[in-house]
This record gives structure tokens, sequence and C-alpha cells, in this order.
């Protein structure tokens, strides 16, 4: 089995169509551009013969292969997110292939002095000999998560033209809104269907995960007051400056960009501000629910200092609840991670069992109902101009998704 060149060519389809989400969009799909790429897949599904093929109002994308097993097995489902990160444009995506990588930089764009290091991403080093794709520089590349969309129609399709292949009956479904936390908001699990299902939006190769991040989002509200700057002696509060001190005076070591594996952090993701109004907005993130609230509590405990220190402002933060660690529900359902580590081993993967430092719909999902792990699709470095993903690391999560296949209809 082969699926590179084809894996290739939905990929690019998918990619061409800007589908980047909005956090601050008052409709859901959050852009229009979702519907679009929704639309496409819905064409292609019914043209692969996938029945009860559909997108609702909301943007999701459902469809059903009947199983030819006569016990009645667990229904499963596999499903991917259809927009990319609002962190980087999604315009105009321009796929590059990097062939047989040798090793050392690759570089993306030579006049922008774009170059994919192995020294900063160990991980390519694992991709020696593989066909690397890239965009070209100027926009992400949009493997999180269409990389994912692609292996799953691959998949599908290679059972629907091999009739002979046993398998359970399979859902799928391809969601909006995943980047921004709204993934799942609408989405029905009762009337899809199904007992189990995976994720395909991991990263690298033989990488699944079971264990997400316990994520809240919070903001910061800071009202100043504006005074002539010649009299603002004990009379002026200014807003934006305040706001740059409750940054600063977070720890730098409890930093995404100082932390890794299970350790927690707190992200400021956007700041606005003028003198008498500013907003702090940001992410928080730890895999142990208690560590998370200590995390809430020590930037509360920096506002509650800067509200002393600046009296005449008004400084307020609110926290919002955006999903919890899958763990604690998928480790209830152990057949579950049994069949994707078979499956992994018998695509002569090693299995990489690790957290996700960050989140998936199956997190939500898995609360809602229906226990969801992730598989990986191959690549890394999402959500800006340095992603990656390996066409090699994509035709072998196609052949895992078979393998779960299989393993679930014996």
């Amino acid at each position: 089995m082969n699926f590179k060149k084809e894996l290739y060519l939905k990929f690019t389809r998918y990619i061409a169509i800007d589908t980047k989400s909005d956090p601050d969009s008052k409709t859901y799909p959050s852009t229009k551009g979702q519907k679009v790429l929704g639309a496409l897949l819905l064409k292609e599904m019914k043209a692969l013969g996938v029945k009860k093929v559909q997108m609702d109002k909301f943007g999701y994308v459902t469809g059903e292969l009947q199983g030819n097993i006569k016990k009645k097995n667990p229904i499963i489902a596999f499903m991917a997110h259809m927009d990319t990160s609002p962190d980087a444009s999604g315009e105009n995506v321009k796929a590059k292939v990097h062939s047989s990588y040798k090793g050392g930089n690759i570089v993306i764009n030579a006049k922008k002095g774009i170059i994919l290091s192995p020294i900063e991403c160990p991980e390519l080093l694992a991709c020696k000999g593989e066909d690397i794709i890239t965009a070209s520089g100027d926009t992400l590349l949009g493997a999180d998560n269409k990389a994912g969309i692609a292996i799953i129609l691959m998949a599908i399709q290679y059972l629907i033209e091999n009739p002979q292949i046993k398998h359970p009956t399979i859902k799928i479904a391809f969601t909006p809104d995943e980047e921004i936390g709204k993934g799942v908001n609408f989405f029905d699990v009762k009337k899809f269907g199904a007992d189990i299902a995976y994720t395909i939006d991991g990263d690298v190769a033989g990488a699944i995960e079971d264990e997400t991040f316990n994520a809240d989002g919070f903001k910061i509200k800071i009202t100043g007051k504006s005074v002539h700057p010649g009299t603002a002696k004990n009379s002026l509060a200014n807003a934006s400056r305040i706001a740059a001190d409750i940054i600063s005076s977070w720890p730098e070591n409890i930093l995404p960009e100082s932390t890794s594996g299970r350790e927690g952090f707190i992200m400021f993701t956007s700041v606005n501000g003028e003198i008498e109004h500013a907003e702090v907005r940001g992410i928080v993130r730890e895999h142990d629910i208690r560590k998370l609230n200590i995390l809430k509590t020590h930037l509360k405990a920096i506002v509650n200092e800067k509200i002393i220190k600046y009296p005449l402002a008004n400084i307020q933060i609110d926290f919002t609840e955006q999903y919890r660690n899958m763990k604690k529900v998928i480790s209830r359902f152990p057949e579950i991670m049994e069949n994707l580590i078979l499956a992994v081993k018998d695509a002569g993967i090693k299995p990489i069992i690790k957290p996700v430092r960050g989140g998936t719909d199956g997190a939500r999902l898995s609360f809602m109902g229906l226990p969801t792990p992730n598989v990986f699709t191959g690549g890394f470095n999402f959500h800006g101009r340095y992603e990656w993903v390996s066409l090699d690391g994509m035709q072998k999560s196609t052949e895992v998704m078979l393998n779960i296949i299989k393993q679930w209809a014996q």
C-alpha cells in the first residue's frame, strides 16, 4: 500500500482553502472558508460512496461507512478539524516538497531567511530519507489539521475500493473552530452515534495521546484615568503601562517558551491598550487540575497586587473554562488505547505515548460521552511559517488508521 501520491493531492486541495478561524467572530463557524472546505469534503465523500453524508448549519461534516461484519462491534469514529490557527495567515498556501530529506537545514524561504533547522527542531532528524512538505514561508502550512482530513479520507477510500476488508461501522466527522476552543460547541454526540473515536490530529510519527492539558482562558480588563501628562503626577493611571506591568510580573520560567513535558504555563496571547482602556488575554495550561488552580491563583495575586499599586485604575480578571484532561475518561476504557498501541506497532512504528501540550476536540468529546484519544499525522511546528509534515508520516498514519479498524473488526 502506497498512498503518498494520493495523500499529497488531497492535502494540497484542502490547504488551498483559507480556513483560518477567528476567536472574535460571533458566527459559527467563525469564518466562511470553513464551510467552503466543508462543501468540498461533502462532495468528495459522496463521490467515494460514503453514506449519510451531510453538513449541518454549524458546519459539521459527517458521514458513515456501514460495517460488513455480522457481529455487533463498537461503532468507531475518526475525526479531524477544518480550521487553521488564527496565529498565522492561511491565505494562498503553497506547498513545497523537499524530497528525500538528507538531514541539515531545509530552506523554506531564502529571501525571508526562513530556514527549518534540526538544531531548533530535532524532530526532523527522525525523518531522514522522507519527503517533507512545508509552505512557501508566507503562511502556515495547514497540516494542523488538513493532514488529518487527508489521512481519514485516504483510509476510507481504501476500504471502499477493497470491500473484502472486514470493518465495523465507521463514522466520520470534520469539525470547525477547534483552534479557538469551540470545535464541538454544537456537536451532537448522541445523534452522531459512535461508541469511541480517534482524532487524527497529532504530530510526529508514532505519537499517540490519551492525555491533554486542563485548559482555561483569561481576560484582564483595565480601566485607567487619562489626564494631561504635564499635570499627571498622582492623577494619571495609564492602562497600557499597567497591562505591561502585569505581564512582566509573571515568572519567566512558567511560560510556554521555558517549559516542556508535563510542565504547565501561562501564555499571554494578546494585548490591546491605550491610556484609558487596556485588555490582556491569555491561556492557562496544566495536566494536573490542582496545579492549574495554583497557576490561576498566582495570576490573581499579581492582579490584586496591581490593584493596590494603582488605586486610580479599575482592574478585573475573569477565567473561562476551555477543556479538561481527557485521561480521566479514556482510562476507564483501556481497550481503546490497547487497540491503538497494537495498530501503531503493526505499522512497524514504536508507539510514543505522551501527553498533548495543548488540546484536541477529543478532550471535550471525552467528557461529552465519546472517549477520543489522539493519533499522529506526521507533522510538527504547527501554527506558523515553520510548520512541516512528512508525507511518509502521513502514509504511516493512514496505515495506523486501517490497523485500528482491523483491531475493532475482530
